[in-house]
């Protein structure tokens, strides 16, 4: 952290141990990437149907399933709320480290920022709005997909990279 706290911070110019963790960090969160799209795609599907089945309720097939509860969405978002949080303000610190350019670096934050806004927005809006709000949950996945995929690729190639 003491390193992590000076104004010339960079990843490249870290001490090694140093890299070699923040590195370990970045492969879990690919993991918990790839976890996140596995469940994604298996539990409520990347079609504006399914998305919208899987919260407002309906038949998908030979599967039945019952509208999300208040209770339900005021449970996931709490724990989303938090843990993303958490995920966002470690890996922004890092992706900040970067030698990126700051139009990237601004506009990988932003998007990233904005589709956790919308992860966690989107699921109500499709319960209580309309089943197109189905279509804000899938934008806000893929905002968030590619820009935390940008923030760790980035973060992890100055970490492993020759200083």
């Amino acid at each position: 952290m003491r390193e992590f706290a000076k104004a010339s911070f960079t990843l490249r110019q870290a001490p090694r141990p140093l890299r070699l963790i923040y590195a370990a960090f970045l492969l879990l969160v690919a993991v918990g990437i790839a976890t996140e799209l596995g469940f994604q795609i298996e539990r409520i599907g990347l079609t504006p149907a399914r998305v919208a089945a899987y919260y407002r309720g309906g038949e998908d097939g030979a599967v039945m399933t019952f509208p999300k509860t208040f209770g339900q969405l005021l449970e996931v978002t709490h724990a989303h709320a938090f843990m993303m949080a958490v995920i966002f303000l470690i890996l922004a610190h890092l992706f900040a480290a970067t030698s990126a350019s700051n139009t990237l670096r601004a506009l990988v934050l932003g998007l990233t920022f904005a589709g956790m806004v919308g992860n966690l927005a989107a699921p109500w809006l499709t319960r209580y709005g309309a089943p197109s709000g189905a279509w804000l949950l899938l934008s806000s996945w893929a905002a968030q997909g590619v820009g935390s995929v940008l923030m760790v690729a980035v973060s992890i190639w100055e970490c492993l990279a020759p200083s």
